[in-house]
């Protein structure tokens, strides 16, 4: 099975809470209420800046994902 590269996931028990699942390497979740991030692995072979560098461009491309998604459900 293919999986999509991103996942949009609510839960109403955090009714004020948008979360998108990343589920290539790095696996993560992002909380787009206040941009907190959540490992669901260890980065094993990235130093900290290589890690850092690969999740501000994650993180850019969640927001994108959670737009067009949004974007989609308005038409």
């Amino acid at each position: 099975m293919e999986l999509p590269k991103f996942l949009l996931g609510d839960n109403t028990d955090f009714p004020e809470d948008i979360f998108i699942i990343h589920m290539d390497y790095p696996r993560f979740i992002i909380n787009l209420k206040d941009d907190e991030v959540e490992f669901l692995e260890e980065a094993e072979d990235l130093d900290e800046a290589e890690l850092n560098e690969v999740m501000e461009g994650l993180i850019v491309e969640a927001n994108e994902f959670y737009d067009r998604e949004i974007g989609r459900y308005e038409e």
